[in-house]
C-alpha cells in the first residue's frame, strides 16, 4: 500500500512540550475547538493554544467543571456537549454555526477508555459511540465552519487516537460488541476508528482546504484511566501507565505536543490523512502474525488503520448510524 507515512524531520521528539512546538508560531486571530479541553491532555492543549494567541472553544460534558478548570485563561469559552448524545452534538453545532465564525483548528481530544460495558443512544457500545461516532457527527455538523477557514492554508482537524489502535481492527460484523464485550478490544476498535476517520475526512476535505491528521499522544496518567483497577495500570501501552520497549511516561504537556504539532506545524503543509507520534509522522507497523492482543505493540501505525478502502467503509457505516454526512445525502 502506497502511503505518506514517513517522517518529515520535525525537529521535535518524545520529550518536546506543546509550548516548545508553538514557540515560533503565532495563532493570533485563529479559533480552535478542543473537545474535552479542560482536563489532562486537553487542558494542556488549551493552555498552549491560548498562550500562542488562539481563541479556544471547549465543548464539555461537565460545563461547570470546565469553567472552573479554565478560570483565569484568556480567550476561552465553554459550551455544553455530550459526545454520546447526538441531540447534544446537534445542539452544540447549531449554536456554534449561528455565530457565523470559522474554525481554523479542531482537535478531537475527548474520549473514554476501557470502561465497563455501557450502552448509549440506540444501544451503541459507549467507546465506539463517544470516541468515534460523536466526533464524526460533530465534525460533519461543523463542516461549514471548517470549510470557511482561510487562515494559513485552511483548517486542520486532529483526531486523537492511541497506540491502543493496535489492539483491534474494526469489527465489521459486530462493531457494537453485541456478541460479547471486551473492554480493551472495544477501546482498540474505537481508536482505529479515530485514525480511519482522519484518513477519509482528509480525502473528502482537502479540495476545500481542510486537512486531517490522527495521532498517538504517548502514555500519560490522566482521568482517562479512571475505570482501571490497580492491577491493570501496568499493562504495556494499554493503560497509559507504561510505554512498550521501556519508554517513559509523558507529562500532560509532552503528551499534548503531538496534537498541537499536527494542528499547526508548517512541516505538514500539503500533507494529510497521516498518523503521527512524538511530533513526527509515523511509519507503518505490520501486525505480528499470530500474536495475541498485547503482543507486538510498539511505535508506528497498523496498516489496517490507514487503509483508504476501510476508511471509506467506516465513513459509510458512520453516516448510516448517525444520519449525518456533510459530503453526501444522509442528514
Amino acid at each position: 500500500m502506497a502511503t505518506a507515512q514517513h517522517p518529515v524531520g520535525s525537529g521535535f521528539g518524545a520529550h518536546s512540550t506543546a509550548r516548545d512546538v508553538l514557540a515560533d508560531i503565532d495563532l493570533t486571530g485563529r479559533l480552535a475547538v478542543v473537545t474535552g479541553g479542560y482536563s489532562g491532555l486537553g487542558l494542556a492543549t488549551t493552555r498552549a493554544l491560548t498562550g500562542a494567541g488562539a481563541r479556544v472553544v471547549v465543548p464539555a460534558r461537565r460545563p461547570a467543571t470546565a469553567e472552573a478548570a479554565l478560570a483565569g485563561l484568556d480567550g476561552v469559552e465553554v459550551g455544553p456537549l455530550d459526545l454520546g448524545d447526538l441531540d447534544s452534538v446537534r445542539a452544540f453545532a447549531d449554536r456554534f454555526l449561528a455565530s457565523g465564525r470559522a474554525i481554523d483548528l479542531m482537535i478531537d481530544n475527548a474520549g473514554i477508555m476501557a470502561c465497563p460495558e455501557t450502552r448509549v443512544g440506540p444501544g451503541w457500545e459507549a467507546q465506539f459511540a463517544t470516541n468515534h461516532l460523536g466526533h464524526y457527527a460533530l465534525v460533519n455538523r461543523l463542516w461549514p465552519a471548517l470549510a470557511r477557514s482561510a487562515g494559513d492554508g485552511g483548517a486542520r482537524v486532529v483526531s486523537v487516537s492511541s497506540l491502543g489502535h493496535q489492539l483491534s481492527d474494526i469489527r465489521w460484523d459486530d462493531p457494537q460488541f453485541e456478541r460479547g464485550y471486551d473492554k480493551w478490544r472495544a477501546y482498540g476498535q474505537a481508536k482505529t476508528a479515530n485514525v480511519l476517520f482522519a484518513v477519509h475526512l482528509d480525502a473528502l476535505g482537502r479540495d476545500s482546504g481542510v486537512r486531517a491528521f490522527a495521532l498517538h499522544p504517548g502514555s500519560i496518567m490522566t482521568e482517562l484511566q479512571r475505570h482501571l483497577p490497580a492491577e491493570e495500570l501496568s499493562i504495556p501501552g494499554g493503560s497509559g501507565a507504561t510505554e512498550p520497549e521501556g519508554r517513559r511516561l509523558k507529562s500532560p504537556e509532552q503528551g499534548a505536543a503531538t496534537q498541537v504539532w499536527a494542528a499547526t506545524s508548517p512541516r505538514l503543509a500539503g500533507l494529510g490523512g497521516v498518523y503521527c507520534e512524538d511530533c513526527e509522522v509515523a511509519e507503518v507497523r505490520p501486525a505480528s502474525p499470530g500474536g495475541g492482543m498485547w503482543e507486538g505493540l510498539g511505535p508506528g501505525v497498523r496498516d489496517y488503520a490507514v487503509d483508504p478502502g476501510a476508511a471509506a467503509r467506516l465513513w459509510r457505516l458512520s453516516a448510516g448510524l448517525t444520519g449525518v454526512d456533510a459530503f453526501g445525502t444522509a442528514r
